[in-house]
């Protein structure tokens, strides 16, 4: 598939028997994340600071955060650190992870939140799962939500009128035809 203007070949990823996805992975392709931060700082709104969840939104978000200025940049941690001070916690269950996760930010990045422009990231939105526990913790401390961008919306989740992003990703059949 193009992606901001670049092709690539994305392996199919069983979910169930009746259930593939396309794996997109941001991890070690330079290229493809640089064009996507690119690409999408050209529509995102005015923002003080990036939000993404560990794991696989981080790269974009450190691109997109270095492109703009060197704005800062949040991870919602997948556990609470022991450098990690009265942490705040939301459990999500994202389509790629077989268990239920928990994010967290401590009180250094809830201060940076609060009261501030948010931009939440992420690679690929899919059940939505992910962006919803995010929007709850940027929520709970303070934070004023204004873009949610992906590069990627993959089945239903392309049809969300609060989401912005660069390209329809389909689920599959297990003999690979578009769902």
């Amino acid at each position: 598939m193009t992606i901001a203007g670049l092709e690539r070949s994305l392996p199919l990823c069983k979910v169930s028997d009746d259930l593939y996805i396309a794996g997109f992975i941001l991890f070690n392709d330079v290229e493809i994340t640089v064009a996507c931060a690119r690409e999408l700082l050209a529509i995102a709104p005015e923002f003080d600071v990036i939000v993404t969840a560990e794991s696989k939104g981080i790269p974009l978000a450190y691109e997109m955060a270095k492109q703009a200025g060197n704005m800062p940049y949040i991870v919602a941690r997948k556990g609470a650190k022991i450098y990690m001070q009265d942490v705040v916690t939301v459990e999500v269950k994202s389509i790629t992870t077989s268990h239920v996760q928990t994010l967290c930010l401590g009180k250094d990045e809830r201060d940076l939140i609060n009261g501030s422009r948010v931009l939440i990231v992420d690679d690929v939105i899919s059940t939505g799962e992910s962006l919803a526990a995010i929007e709850s913790l940027v929520k709970e401390v303070g934070g004023n939500i204004v873009g949610k961008m992906a590069v990627l919306a993959e089945g239903e989740s392309a049809d969300r009128k609060d989401i912005t992003y660069l390209e329809y990703l389909p689920l599959f059949n297990a003999d690979g035809t578009i769902a």
